[in-house]
């Protein structure tokens, strides 16, 4: 299945950085432009959950700050 997603980028400091619009909380970084599409490939498959089987647990976590 294709997604297509829109992504702000800019040039940073040392690296360049990105965002997508429809997921802003999905960020990364890149030393290309390549490598930042790429990052940001990795990044929306890892925080979209796609690989989670039907069957999974959800567990509620506390961090301090």
């Amino acid at each position: 299945m294709k997604t297509k997603l829109k992504m702000i980028y800019w040039k940073g400091d040392k690296f360049w950085v990105g965002k997508l619009l429809e997921y802003p909380e999905i960020m990364t970084q890149g030393e290309t432009l390549e490598e930042l599409e790429e990052n940001m490939k990795e990044a929306y498959t890892l925080m979209t959950l796609e690989d989670v089987p039907q069957k999974h647990k959800i567990k509620e976590i506390a961090f301090t700050l």
